[in-house]
Protein backbone atom coordinates (compact mmCIF):
# COMPACT_ATOMS: atom_id res chain seq x y z
CA UNK A 1 0.00 0.00 0.00
CA UNK A 2 0.98 3.94 -0.93
CA UNK A 3 1.93 5.84 2.09
CA UNK A 4 -0.37 8.55 0.96
CA UNK A 5 -3.36 6.78 0.10
CA UNK A 6 -6.31 8.00 -2.11
CA UNK A 7 -7.12 11.36 -3.34
CA UNK A 8 -10.86 11.81 -3.20
CA UNK A 9 -12.42 14.81 -5.41
CA UNK A 10 -15.29 15.81 -3.71
CA UNK A 11 -17.95 17.92 -5.55
CA UNK A 12 -21.26 19.37 -4.05
CA UNK A 13 -23.75 20.89 -5.49
CA UNK A 14 -23.29 24.17 -4.61
CA UNK A 15 -26.86 24.83 -2.25
CA UNK A 16 -25.66 25.30 1.77
CA UNK A 17 -27.64 21.88 2.63
CA UNK A 18 -25.91 19.72 0.21
CA UNK A 19 -22.58 21.13 0.64
CA UNK A 20 -22.39 21.14 4.77
CA UNK A 21 -23.05 17.36 5.07
CA UNK A 22 -20.13 16.63 2.06
CA UNK A 23 -17.54 18.60 3.74
CA UNK A 24 -18.62 16.81 7.20
CA UNK A 25 -18.40 13.39 5.39
CA UNK A 26 -14.74 14.31 3.88
CA UNK A 27 -13.52 15.77 7.36
CA UNK A 28 -13.85 12.11 8.63
CA UNK A 29 -11.93 10.57 5.29
CA UNK A 30 -9.51 13.23 6.12
CA UNK A 31 -9.14 11.88 9.60
CA UNK A 32 -8.48 8.68 7.67
CA UNK A 33 -5.50 9.48 5.71
CA UNK A 34 -7.42 9.99 2.81
CA UNK A 35 -6.45 12.98 0.76
CA UNK A 36 -9.51 15.81 -0.27
CA UNK A 37 -9.85 18.26 -2.55
CA UNK A 38 -13.44 19.77 -2.57
CA UNK A 39 -14.90 21.65 -5.66
CA UNK A 40 -16.48 25.08 -4.57
CA UNK A 41 -17.91 27.89 -5.79
CA UNK A 42 -17.80 31.46 -4.63
CA UNK A 43 -20.72 30.89 -3.01
CA UNK A 44 -19.46 28.27 -1.16
CA UNK A 45 -15.95 27.95 0.16
CA UNK A 46 -16.23 29.70 3.03
CA UNK A 47 -17.96 26.58 4.27
CA UNK A 48 -14.94 24.97 4.10
CA UNK A 49 -12.82 25.12 7.03
CA UNK A 50 -9.18 26.72 5.89
CA UNK A 51 -6.84 25.17 8.80
CA UNK A 52 -8.42 21.42 9.27
CA UNK A 53 -5.71 19.36 7.32
CA UNK A 54 -3.26 19.94 5.17
CA UNK A 55 -5.10 16.33 3.59
CA UNK A 56 -8.51 18.82 3.01
CA UNK A 57 -7.63 21.15 -0.29
CA UNK A 58 -10.30 23.18 -2.07
CA UNK A 59 -10.32 23.85 -6.07
CA UNK A 60 -12.13 27.17 -7.05
CA UNK A 61 -14.21 26.68 -9.83
CA UNK A 62 -16.65 29.32 -11.62
CA UNK A 63 -19.76 30.71 -9.88
CA UNK A 64 -22.85 29.10 -12.23
CA UNK A 65 -24.50 32.03 -14.31
CA UNK A 66 -28.06 31.77 -15.19
CA UNK A 67 -28.21 33.05 -19.06
CA UNK A 68 -31.42 31.02 -19.57
CA UNK A 69 -34.11 32.94 -16.88
CA UNK A 70 -36.83 30.71 -18.41
CA UNK A 71 -35.04 27.65 -17.48
CA UNK A 72 -35.57 25.43 -14.86
CA UNK A 73 -33.12 26.80 -11.90
CA UNK A 74 -31.49 23.49 -11.62
CA UNK A 75 -31.22 22.80 -14.85
CA UNK A 76 -29.54 26.06 -14.93
CA UNK A 77 -27.19 25.46 -12.35
CA UNK A 78 -26.81 21.97 -13.42
CA UNK A 79 -26.42 22.74 -17.44
CA UNK A 80 -23.58 25.37 -16.42
CA UNK A 81 -21.47 22.93 -13.91
CA UNK A 82 -21.21 20.22 -17.09
CA UNK A 83 -20.35 22.58 -19.96
CA UNK A 84 -17.75 24.88 -17.93
CA UNK A 85 -16.43 23.05 -15.39
CA UNK A 86 -15.84 19.95 -17.04
CA UNK A 87 -12.93 20.93 -18.86
CA UNK A 88 -11.68 22.72 -15.94
CA UNK A 89 -11.59 19.71 -14.21
CA UNK A 90 -9.97 17.41 -16.83
CA UNK A 91 -7.18 19.69 -17.40
CA UNK A 92 -6.30 20.24 -13.38
CA UNK A 93 -6.77 16.47 -12.59
CA UNK A 94 -4.12 15.70 -15.11
CA UNK A 95 -1.54 18.17 -14.14
CA UNK A 96 -1.86 16.92 -10.37
CA UNK A 97 1.38 14.95 -9.16
CA UNK A 98 -1.24 13.38 -7.36
CA UNK A 99 -4.59 12.56 -9.62
CA UNK A 100 -7.85 12.19 -8.00
CA UNK A 101 -8.49 8.33 -7.52
CA UNK A 102 -12.08 8.76 -6.69
CA UNK A 103 -14.83 10.93 -7.45
CA UNK A 104 -17.51 11.57 -4.89
CA UNK A 105 -20.30 14.00 -5.98
CA UNK A 106 -23.87 15.11 -5.33
CA UNK A 107 -26.53 13.33 -6.94
CA UNK A 108 -27.87 16.04 -8.80
CA UNK A 109 -24.47 15.95 -10.60
CA UNK A 110 -24.88 12.12 -12.21
CA UNK A 111 -23.03 13.54 -14.82
CA UNK A 112 -19.91 13.22 -13.21
CA UNK A 113 -20.03 9.80 -14.34
CA UNK A 114 -18.83 10.65 -17.83
CA UNK A 115 -16.25 12.72 -16.41
CA UNK A 116 -15.16 10.26 -13.77
CA UNK A 117 -14.85 7.89 -17.10
CA UNK A 118 -12.89 10.03 -19.22
CA UNK A 119 -10.57 10.56 -15.83
CA UNK A 120 -10.64 6.74 -15.66
CA UNK A 121 -11.47 6.92 -11.90
CA UNK A 122 -14.40 5.26 -10.16
CA UNK A 123 -17.67 7.48 -9.57
CA UNK A 124 -19.25 7.61 -6.04
CA UNK A 125 -22.82 9.13 -5.49
CA UNK A 126 -23.40 10.92 -2.29
CA UNK A 127 -26.80 11.84 -1.51
CA UNK A 128 -27.82 14.49 0.85
CA UNK A 129 -31.39 12.96 1.42
CA UNK A 130 -32.28 9.75 3.22
CA UNK A 131 -32.21 5.82 1.51
CA UNK A 132 -36.13 5.97 1.83
CA UNK A 133 -35.98 9.49 -0.26
CA UNK A 134 -33.62 8.40 -2.52
CA UNK A 135 -35.40 4.73 -2.96
CA UNK A 136 -38.71 6.59 -4.44
CA UNK A 137 -36.81 8.60 -6.46
CA UNK A 138 -35.09 6.06 -7.77
CA UNK A 139 -38.65 4.18 -8.61
CA UNK A 140 -40.61 7.67 -10.19
CA UNK A 141 -37.58 7.99 -12.67
CA UNK A 142 -38.15 4.16 -13.44
CA UNK A 143 -41.68 3.80 -13.69
CA UNK A 144 -42.47 6.99 -14.85
CA UNK A 145 -46.31 6.84 -13.36
CA UNK A 146 -48.48 9.34 -14.95
CA UNK A 147 -51.17 11.49 -13.76
CA UNK A 148 -54.13 10.73 -16.28
CA UNK A 149 -56.22 13.16 -14.39
CA UNK A 150 -53.61 16.68 -14.29
CA UNK A 151 -56.88 18.04 -12.42
CA UNK A 152 -56.92 15.88 -9.45
CA UNK A 153 -53.77 16.94 -7.03
CA UNK A 154 -55.59 14.08 -4.90
CA UNK A 155 -54.96 11.41 -7.53
CA UNK A 156 -52.53 8.91 -5.75
CA UNK A 157 -49.15 7.27 -7.06
CA UNK A 158 -48.41 3.82 -5.04
CA UNK A 159 -44.92 2.51 -5.34
CA UNK A 160 -45.33 -1.36 -4.11
CA UNK A 161 -41.56 -2.32 -5.58
CA UNK A 162 -41.04 -0.23 -2.46
CA UNK A 163 -40.98 -1.35 1.53
CA UNK A 164 -43.89 -0.56 3.20
CA UNK A 165 -45.36 0.37 -0.47
CA UNK A 166 -45.63 3.96 0.09
CA UNK A 167 -48.04 5.96 -1.45
CA UNK A 168 -48.41 9.51 -2.18
CA UNK A 169 -51.14 12.08 -3.29
CA UNK A 170 -49.88 13.36 -6.69
CA UNK A 171 -49.28 17.12 -5.30
CA UNK A 172 -46.45 15.43 -3.13
CA UNK A 173 -44.55 14.24 -5.77
CA UNK A 174 -41.80 16.54 -6.26
CA UNK A 175 -41.77 19.16 -8.76
CA UNK A 176 -38.87 18.27 -10.50
CA UNK A 177 -40.75 15.29 -11.64
CA UNK A 178 -44.44 16.62 -11.84
CA UNK A 179 -43.51 19.74 -14.40
CA UNK A 180 -42.82 19.55 -17.85
CA UNK A 181 -43.10 15.94 -18.56
CA UNK A 182 -41.69 15.22 -21.63
CA UNK A 183 -39.88 18.72 -21.87
CA UNK A 184 -36.41 19.09 -22.45
CA UNK A 185 -35.60 20.25 -18.78
CA UNK A 186 -37.28 17.52 -17.22
CA UNK A 187 -35.04 14.62 -19.83
CA UNK A 188 -32.11 16.64 -18.81
CA UNK A 189 -32.82 16.04 -14.59
CA UNK A 190 -34.28 12.68 -15.62
CA UNK A 191 -31.16 11.58 -17.20
CA UNK A 192 -28.93 13.17 -15.01
CA UNK A 193 -30.23 11.32 -11.68
CA UNK A 194 -30.45 7.77 -13.67
CA UNK A 195 -26.62 8.49 -14.26
CA UNK A 196 -26.17 7.56 -10.37
CA UNK A 197 -27.44 4.38 -10.97
CA UNK A 198 -24.76 3.27 -12.53
CA UNK A 199 -22.16 4.82 -10.27
CA UNK A 200 -19.36 2.85 -8.48
CA UNK A 201 -20.73 3.44 -4.85
CA UNK A 202 -23.50 5.06 -2.95
CA UNK A 203 -22.82 7.00 0.31
CA UNK A 204 -25.69 7.60 2.22
CA UNK A 205 -25.35 10.54 5.38
CA UNK A 206 -27.94 8.06 7.64
CA UNK A 207 -27.36 5.07 9.67
CA UNK A 208 -28.21 1.34 9.10
CA UNK A 209 -30.61 1.11 12.35
CA UNK A 210 -32.51 4.31 10.66
CA UNK A 211 -33.22 3.10 7.42
CA UNK A 212 -32.40 -1.17 7.23
CA UNK A 213 -35.29 -1.71 4.70
CA UNK A 214 -34.39 0.68 2.11
CA UNK A 215 -30.47 -0.21 2.23
CA UNK A 216 -31.53 -3.99 1.44
CA UNK A 217 -33.69 -2.78 -1.39
CA UNK A 218 -31.08 0.05 -2.69
CA UNK A 219 -28.50 -3.20 -2.68
CA UNK A 220 -31.02 -5.16 -4.84
CA UNK A 221 -31.55 -2.11 -7.10
CA UNK A 222 -28.16 -1.70 -8.14
CA UNK A 223 -26.99 -5.38 -8.07
CA UNK A 224 -23.97 -4.72 -5.88
CA UNK A 225 -23.10 -3.86 -2.11
CA UNK A 226 -21.10 -0.47 -2.56
CA UNK A 227 -23.69 1.25 -0.41
CA UNK A 228 -22.14 2.99 2.25
CA UNK A 229 -24.12 4.19 5.75
CA UNK A 230 -21.82 6.79 7.18
CA UNK A 231 -24.28 9.25 9.43
CA UNK A 232 -25.03 11.12 11.10
CA UNK A 233 -22.00 13.61 9.61
CA UNK A 234 -22.53 16.12 12.27
CA UNK A 235 -19.78 18.35 13.98
CA UNK A 236 -20.39 16.84 17.62
CA UNK A 237 -16.95 17.61 18.88
CA UNK A 238 -16.43 21.04 17.95
CA UNK A 239 -17.87 24.35 16.25
CA UNK A 240 -21.28 23.58 16.04
CA UNK A 241 -22.75 26.96 16.42
CA UNK A 242 -20.42 27.90 12.63
CA UNK A 243 -21.87 24.84 11.10
CA UNK A 244 -23.20 26.59 7.88
CA UNK A 245 -22.34 30.30 8.59
CA UNK A 246 -22.53 32.68 11.31
CA UNK A 247 -25.81 33.58 13.50
CA UNK A 248 -27.75 36.63 13.08
CA UNK A 249 -27.86 36.72 16.94
CA UNK A 250 -25.42 36.13 19.72
CA UNK A 251 -24.90 32.72 20.48
CA UNK A 252 -24.13 33.55 24.44
CA UNK A 253 -27.92 35.88 24.00
CA UNK A 254 -29.59 32.89 23.08
CA UNK A 255 -27.62 30.19 25.22
CA UNK A 256 -28.37 32.47 28.02
CA UNK A 257 -32.29 32.68 27.27
CA UNK A 258 -32.14 28.96 27.18
CA UNK A 259 -30.33 28.11 30.60
CA UNK A 260 -33.04 30.30 32.66
CA UNK A 261 -35.87 27.60 30.87
CA UNK A 262 -37.00 24.40 32.01
CA UNK A 263 -35.73 21.00 30.52
CA UNK A 264 -37.70 19.82 27.45
CA UNK A 265 -39.72 23.34 28.23
CA UNK A 266 -39.06 24.90 24.79
CA UNK A 267 -40.13 24.55 21.01
CA UNK A 268 -37.83 24.89 18.46
CA UNK A 269 -39.23 26.04 15.10
CA UNK A 270 -37.22 25.83 11.56
CA UNK A 271 -37.55 26.01 8.31
CA UNK A 272 -34.17 25.57 6.92
CA UNK A 273 -32.17 27.84 4.71
CA UNK A 274 -34.29 27.73 1.60
CA UNK A 275 -38.13 27.37 3.07
CA UNK A 276 -40.13 30.74 2.81
CA UNK A 277 -43.36 30.75 4.56
CA UNK A 278 -46.06 32.47 2.93
CA UNK A 279 -47.97 35.28 4.52
CA UNK A 280 -50.90 32.95 5.49
CA UNK A 281 -48.92 30.00 6.63
CA UNK A 282 -47.01 32.83 9.04
CA UNK A 283 -49.99 34.09 10.32
CA UNK A 284 -51.39 30.62 11.72
CA UNK A 285 -48.03 29.81 12.91
CA UNK A 286 -47.45 32.63 14.48
CA UNK A 287 -50.81 32.92 15.93
CA UNK A 288 -50.60 29.14 16.66
CA UNK A 289 -47.21 30.02 19.00
CA UNK A 290 -48.95 32.56 20.81
CA UNK A 291 -52.55 31.02 22.04
CA UNK A 292 -50.40 27.36 22.96
CA UNK A 293 -48.63 29.52 25.88
CA UNK A 294 -45.50 27.33 25.44
CA UNK A 295 -41.92 29.47 25.23
CA UNK A 296 -40.25 28.98 21.76
CA UNK A 297 -37.67 30.15 19.42
CA UNK A 298 -38.41 30.98 15.95
CA UNK A 299 -36.35 30.78 13.34
CA UNK A 300 -37.20 31.79 9.85
CA UNK A 301 -34.90 33.33 7.13
CA UNK A 302 -36.34 36.96 6.10
CA UNK A 303 -37.52 36.80 2.33
CA UNK A 304 -35.77 38.61 -0.66
CA UNK A 305 -38.04 40.28 -3.31
CA UNK A 306 -38.43 37.07 -5.39
CA UNK A 307 -40.54 35.49 -2.24
CA UNK A 308 -41.78 39.04 -1.75
CA UNK A 309 -43.27 38.79 -5.05
CA UNK A 310 -45.00 35.20 -3.98
CA UNK A 311 -46.76 36.49 -1.15
CA UNK A 312 -44.24 36.12 1.70
CA UNK A 313 -43.64 38.94 4.03
CA UNK A 314 -41.86 37.33 7.17
CA UNK A 315 -42.79 37.75 10.61
CA UNK A 316 -46.19 39.67 11.25
CA UNK A 317 -45.29 43.28 12.81
CA UNK A 318 -45.36 43.69 16.71
CA UNK A 319 -45.34 39.75 16.94
CA UNK A 320 -41.99 39.85 18.24
CA UNK A 321 -42.57 42.23 20.96
CA UNK A 322 -45.57 40.61 22.27
CA UNK A 323 -43.81 37.36 22.71
CA UNK A 324 -41.59 38.67 24.34
CA UNK A 325 -41.38 36.93 27.35
CA UNK A 326 -42.38 33.49 26.03
CA UNK A 327 -40.28 33.84 22.58
CA UNK A 328 -37.22 34.53 21.02
CA UNK A 329 -37.41 35.58 17.33
CA UNK A 330 -34.28 35.26 15.57
CA UNK A 331 -34.64 36.69 11.47
CA UNK A 332 -31.90 34.66 10.04
CA UNK A 333 -29.67 31.58 10.36
CA UNK A 334 -29.76 30.12 13.70
CA UNK A 335 -27.13 27.69 15.41
CA UNK A 336 -29.64 25.04 15.27
CA UNK A 337 -27.25 22.21 16.87
CA UNK A 338 -26.43 24.53 19.72
CA UNK A 339 -30.60 25.13 20.07
CA UNK A 340 -31.44 20.78 19.42
CA UNK A 341 -28.92 20.18 22.45
CA UNK A 342 -29.63 22.22 24.47
CA UNK A 343 -31.60 20.35 27.70
CA UNK A 344 -34.51 23.11 27.51
CA UNK A 345 -35.40 22.20 24.12
CA UNK A 346 -37.94 19.58 24.10
CA UNK A 347 -39.79 19.61 20.70
CA UNK A 348 -38.45 20.89 16.63
CA UNK A 349 -41.60 21.66 14.71
CA UNK A 350 -39.32 21.04 11.36
CA UNK A 351 -39.73 21.03 7.33
CA UNK A 352 -37.74 17.88 7.71
CA UNK A 353 -34.96 18.76 5.25
CA UNK A 354 -32.92 15.59 5.84
CA UNK A 355 -30.06 17.91 7.81
CA UNK A 356 -32.49 19.06 9.97
CA UNK A 357 -34.01 15.66 10.78
CA UNK A 358 -30.77 14.15 11.52
CA UNK A 359 -30.14 16.87 13.99
CA UNK A 360 -33.40 16.23 15.67
CA UNK A 361 -32.44 12.97 15.77
CA UNK A 362 -29.17 13.03 17.16
CA UNK A 363 -31.04 15.56 19.94
CA UNK A 364 -34.08 13.09 21.00
CA UNK A 365 -36.38 15.57 20.67
CA UNK A 366 -39.91 15.22 19.41
CA UNK A 367 -40.68 15.96 16.10
CA UNK A 368 -43.81 18.24 14.85
CA UNK A 369 -43.44 17.74 10.89
CA UNK A 370 -44.66 20.53 8.21
CA UNK A 371 -42.84 19.25 4.88
CA UNK A 372 -42.95 22.08 2.24
CA UNK A 373 -41.46 19.84 -1.09
CA UNK A 374 -38.64 18.06 -2.37
CA UNK A 375 -37.89 14.52 -0.47
CA UNK A 376 -39.49 16.17 3.08
CA UNK A 377 -42.60 14.55 2.67
CA UNK A 378 -41.32 10.93 2.27
CA UNK A 379 -39.10 12.03 5.54
CA UNK A 380 -42.46 13.50 7.21
CA UNK A 381 -43.65 9.81 6.61
CA UNK A 382 -40.57 8.10 7.94
CA UNK A 383 -40.44 9.94 10.90
CA UNK A 384 -44.02 9.76 11.77
CA UNK A 385 -44.92 6.20 10.09
CA UNK A 386 -42.32 3.82 10.23
CA UNK A 387 -40.24 5.56 13.39
CA UNK A 388 -42.27 6.43 15.27
CA UNK A 389 -40.65 10.06 16.54
CA UNK A 390 -42.74 12.74 15.13
CA UNK A 391 -46.33 14.30 15.41
CA UNK A 392 -47.90 14.92 11.95
CA UNK A 393 -48.84 18.75 11.93
CA UNK A 394 -49.28 20.33 8.61
CA UNK A 395 -48.44 19.33 5.11
CA UNK A 396 -47.69 22.14 2.53
CA UNK A 397 -49.99 24.93 1.96
CA UNK A 398 -52.92 22.11 1.26
CA UNK A 399 -53.28 20.68 4.88
CA UNK A 400 -53.10 23.27 7.44
CA UNK A 401 -54.62 23.11 10.70
CA UNK A 402 -56.56 26.35 11.73
CA UNK A 403 -54.67 28.52 15.16
CA UNK A 404 -56.55 26.48 17.51
CA UNK A 405 -55.96 22.79 16.63
CA UNK A 406 -52.32 24.36 15.62
CA UNK A 407 -51.95 25.48 19.35
CA UNK A 408 -52.59 21.96 20.65
CA UNK A 409 -50.67 20.05 18.78
CA UNK A 410 -47.45 22.32 19.35
CA UNK A 411 -48.72 22.19 23.51
CA UNK A 412 -48.86 18.20 23.32
CA UNK A 413 -45.97 17.89 21.85
CA UNK A 414 -43.67 18.96 24.99
CA UNK A 415 -45.69 16.10 27.24
CA UNK A 416 -44.75 12.49 28.15
CA UNK A 417 -45.79 10.70 24.65
CA UNK A 418 -44.63 7.55 22.75
CA UNK A 419 -43.06 9.76 20.52
CA UNK A 420 -40.66 11.06 23.12
CA UNK A 421 -39.99 7.42 24.58
CA UNK A 422 -38.89 6.51 20.79
CA UNK A 423 -36.99 9.64 20.23
CA UNK A 424 -34.94 8.77 23.17
CA UNK A 425 -34.56 5.45 21.70
CA UNK A 426 -33.50 7.02 18.62
CA UNK A 427 -31.16 9.49 19.61
CA UNK A 428 -28.99 6.33 21.18
CA UNK A 429 -29.08 4.47 18.09
CA UNK A 430 -27.78 7.09 16.15
CA UNK A 431 -24.87 8.46 18.90
CA UNK A 432 -23.73 4.73 18.85
CA UNK A 433 -23.48 4.42 15.32
CA UNK A 434 -20.76 7.32 15.29
CA UNK A 435 -19.00 5.88 18.55
CA UNK A 436 -15.65 4.63 17.83
CA UNK A 437 -16.97 1.17 17.50
CA UNK A 438 -20.40 1.85 15.87
CA UNK A 439 -21.75 0.74 12.48
CA UNK A 440 -21.24 3.96 10.67
CA UNK A 441 -17.70 3.92 11.77
CA UNK A 442 -17.34 0.46 10.47
CA UNK A 443 -18.63 1.90 7.19
CA UNK A 444 -16.28 4.53 6.82
CA UNK A 445 -13.79 2.01 7.38
CA UNK A 446 -14.59 -0.53 5.10
CA UNK A 447 -15.31 2.65 2.46
CA UNK A 448 -11.52 3.81 3.16
CA UNK A 449 -10.08 0.43 2.70
CA UNK A 450 -11.93 0.06 -0.67
CA UNK A 451 -11.16 3.43 -2.31
CA UNK A 452 -7.03 2.69 -1.16
CA UNK A 453 -7.24 -0.79 -2.70
CA UNK A 454 -8.86 0.52 -5.87
CA UNK A 455 -6.02 3.47 -5.74
CA UNK A 456 -3.60 0.27 -5.96
CA UNK A 457 -4.70 -1.28 -8.54
CA UNK A 458 -4.77 2.04 -10.82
Amino acid sequence: MSTLQSHLLAYPFPSSGHVIPLIDFTKNLVTRGVHVTILVTPSTQNLVPTNFSPLLQTLLLPAPQFPNPNQNWLVNVVSFMRQYHYPILIEWAQAQPLPPSAIISDFFLGWTHHLARDLHVPHLVFSPSGAFAFSVTVSMWRLLPQNDKPEDPNLVVSLPNLPNSPVYPWWQISHLFRDNRGEPDWEIIKNDFLLNLDAWGVVFNSFVDLETDYFDHLKKELGHERVWTVGPVLPLESGPEERGGSSTVPCNDLTAWLDARDDGSVVYVCFGSRTFLTTAQMEILTSALELSGVQFILSVRGPDVRHVAQDCSGIPSGFAERVRDKGFVIEGWAPQLVILGHRAVGAFLTHCGWNSVLEGLVSGVVMLTWPMGADQYTNAKLLVDQLGVAVRVAEGEEKVPEANEFAKRIKASLGKTKERVRAEELKDAALGSIKKSGSSQKQLDALVKELNEVKNHQ
